[in-house]
């Protein structure tokens, strides 16, 4: 069961968020992600691109990517994916395959197909299961509560509010 958030995890959604906003500004879903290496600094970030790639270009895979080409294996142990949504099946298999040590993000995937089902949206074409049964060897912090997790369900919703 993943754990509750840390002070320190904050800022880092914070940069999520921004990420967030700006791939909803731009048409696409509401999920902006930022890799954090063991000196607390953000390495690289990534947002949503499904709209301008492929159905694929989740911001967790392009920095699972980035990770592999160019981390170590120790650098991506010690390394910390922050996210606004919990991984979905595939971000997750690619998470821990890559070898990335924590995970933190500021909503689940349950939350989310509960925002959905609120605007009648259709259900994802997969099962979402929790992240801790996909990935083994990771910590896992989240979901947020309180004021971050009512501004992605925000953002979510300006998202759907467009469609």
């Amino acid at each position: 069961m993943a754990q509750q958030l840390k002070e320190t995890d904050h800022k880092y959604l914070e940069r999520c968020l921004e990420l967030a906003k700006e791939s909803v500004e731009a048409g696409d879903e509401a999920f902006g992600s930022v890799l954090v290496n063991e000196a607390e600094e953000i390495i690289a970030e990534a947002r949503n691109r499904v709209n301008e790639k492929t159905v694929l270009a989740h911001p967790e895979i392009d920095l699972e990517y980035w990770a592999a080409e160019n981390l170590s294996e120790e650098e991506r142990q010690k390394a910390t994916m922050y996210t606004t949504g919990e991984h979905c099946p595939m971000c997750s298999a690619a998470h821990g395959c890559v070898g990335i040590g924590t995970l933190v993000y500021l909503s689940s995937a349950k939350q989310l197909g509960e925002w959905q089902k609120e605007y009648d949206l259709a259900s994802a074409p997969i099962n979402f299961l929790p992240v801790e049964d996909i990935i083994k060897n990771v910590e896992v912090r989240g979901p947020a509560e309180g004021e971050l997790l009512e501004e992605i369900k925000k953002l979510h919703q300006l998202n759907w509010s467009k469609k």
